[in-house]
């Protein structure tokens, strides 16, 4: 995330088989109740929930550059809403835990693909709700707020946290087919500038901050969805705990029973890894810190934990979720996800073709399609004029829109000069480590007119960008999943990017974009020669914009995988 320090992932970590926690130990005085005031005890055992349909196997997401078909554009009409149901005909809830969520507090791509996400499962009829901290730059987009019940109390470890929770009030809330939106109010923990620290520093009480919003979400649940069964879905470290805290303070709850827990792993390199004094002051009982369970290395580690008692676990992409079972792409916790077997997959993000749409986006210069792509060159002339280009229609725009940070590449770009000797435009939008910030400065200092940079990220401007370029560049190290390639796609800009992660499962190598394998500027540098080749044959250059248009990123096939996701974890039956 983007205010997160990155963590340096030793290799290792133990696989395991999960299982329901059974220590025989009772829950702390109060935990688990702020919704009633009974207590609840550890391990009680799991009341299966009947599956959907198990004749339904799951399918890993195939690869969305391997999907042709009609034009993107051209969107099928939709199915009527259904909602997702138990074989025995409930209907089931799926509520939604997650540290970001845009439009309300974001520093990346994760509070994005939530949104996008939930939206597209409420339009599809299932009853959807999401629960994020209310931060403090929350109201401002949303400053009317009204209170859904009265505060509670949750037991974090030796102390008493209070909690509130929050929901847009009636005259601003979404309309109806679309996710209810709720916000754990703690004004101590969340009310600050920053989302995760401050000045490139994490706030030190960051474990309590994310494991209260784990507990106290987990514990509004029954107010946001009080008709079990209900899917609690999870993303990240940030809210990885509250399927630990449903397994050890809630299963007494016949209601609580009936809730499953899937996890969505949106970038294991940030884990929530902390001392292990850690596991007293969020109030998990010590039996937890085991190789099996909560312990790496020495060190409590949040996302081990999700990963460990969730029913489901997935990430954004098949080959990301390959990458995460190798000890190269694992973070250290390969073994982990290689222990979680079939219970494991790799699903697509997906982009709004509805709002990234050339056709019809308002905040570009003019509106083309596949069919009219003389007028890009409209946009084109835009972008170079806003980023102070020479005006040169014949010369292609690489640009990059991105975090500028060591995971999206920038040492292949900026450690080989011979690349900004090629003959064309660079734009660089987004922000990041001064390091690199510095030298793409001095860079435009010295090449005004060829080279440009704008640190200051909005939403048009990348719309701009998208449609104006002609390559987009993502020289990444690793890329779970990406957005930016499928957006660059749908613009006809031709995406140049290495062979990883969603990176792979989107893009086609000479018929979407170019691709390389190696992390080295040598064979970054090939990629882009290959695309600047193909760029001096304007009869091949627009088949490929053409067809890299038509492909397909859209959330509804995302959110049927999902469906299946969500079928598996209600037929599982926990063991201890």
């Amino acid at each position: 995330m983007g205010e997160e320090r990155a963590e340096t992932p030793a290799m290792g970590g133990g696989g395991e088989e999960k299982t329901a926690y059974n220590a025989g130990a009772s829950a702390p005085p109060g935990a688990g109740t702020g919704l009633g005031d009974r207590g609840v005890e550890l391990g009680a055992p799991m009341v299966p929930v009947p599956p959907d349909d198990l004749d339904h196997a799951l399918e890993a997401a195939a690869p969305v550059s391997s999907v042709r078909g009609a034009p993107a554009q051209k969107s099928a009409a939709p199915s009527p809403p259904t909602p997702l149901k138990t074989n025995d005909g409930r209907v089931v809830s799926v509520v939604h835990i997650v540290a970001e969520l845009a439009p309300f507090a974001r520093t990346g791509g994760l509070g994005e693909a939530a949104k996008s996400l939930a939206e597209f499962q409420s339009a599809s009829g299932i009853p959807t709700a999401i629960i994020m901290p209310l931060y403090r730059q929350v109201h401002t987009v949303a400053p009317n707020l009204e209170p859904v019940g009265e505060a509670f109390t949750v037991q974090l470890g030796p102390q008493q946290e209070q909690a509130r929770l929050w929901q847009i009030a009636p005259d601003r809330r979404v309309v109806r087919g679309r996710p209810r939106v709720y916000f754990i109010d703690h004004p101590h923990f969340f009310d600050r500038p920053g989302l995760y620290g401050e000045n490139g520093y994490d706030y030190p009480d960051n474990p309590r901050r994310y494991a209260f919003f784990s507990l106290a979400a987990l514990t509004a649940v029954q107010r946001v969805a009080p008709n079990a069964p209900v899917i609690v879905h999870a993303h990240d470290w940030h809210a990885a705990l509250a399927s630990v805290y449903l397994r050890t303070y809630f299963m007494s709850d016949p209601f609580y029973r009936q809730i499953r827990t899937v996890l969505s792993v949106h970038n294991a390199g940030f884990q929530g890894q902390y001392p292990a004094r850690t596991m007293a002051d969020v109030g998990l009982p010590w039996d937890l810190f085991t190789f099996r369970h909560l312990e790496w290395y020495e060190r409590m580690n949040y996302l081990k934990g999700g990963l460990t008692f969730s029913d489901m676990v997935t990430t954004v992409s098949p080959t990301h979720a390959h990458e995460l079972r190798t000890p190269f792409g694992g973070f250290g916790l390969h073994d982990t996800f290689i222990g979680l077997r079939d219970r494991f997959v790799g699903i697509v993000n997906g982009i709004d073709q509805r709002v990234w749409d050339p056709g019809t986006d308002k905040q570009i210069t003019a509106h083309f399609t596949a069919e009219t792509l003389e007028v890009k060159k409209k946009c084109k002339a835009s972008l170079q004029r806003v980023f102070g280009l020479k005006q040169r229609a014949n010369i292609p725009i690489f640009a990059m829109s991105a975090r500028l940070t060591y995971q999206k590449g920038l040492e292949l770009i900026l450690g080989y000069n011979d690349y900004f000797a090629l003959d064309g435009q660079f734009l660089f939008l987004g922000a990041g480590d001064p390091r690199y910030m510095e030298e793409l400065t001095e860079l435009a200092g010295r090449a005004p007119g060829r080279i440009a940079c704008e640190f200051n990220f909005t939403d048009r401007l990348e719309h701009r960008l998208m449609a104006g370029a002609d390559m987009c560049l993502m020289p990444s190290q690793y890329e779970p999943c990406g957005l930016t390639q499928m957006r660059a796609q749908r613009y006809g800009t031709i995406p140049v990017a290495r062979r990883v992660g969603g990176l792979a499962d989107t893009i086609e190598d000479g018929v979407t974009g170019f691709l390389f394998d190696g992390y080295t500027s040598e064979e970054f540098m090939n990629a882009a020669v290959r695309a600047l080749d193909q760029y001096h044959d304007p009869v091949g250059w627009r088949a490929m914009m053409r067809e890299a248009m038509s492909r397909d990123f859209g959330w509804e096939r995302s959110e049927s995988r999902y469906r299946d996701v969500y079928r598996r974890a209600l037929a599982v039956t926990v063991t201890v």
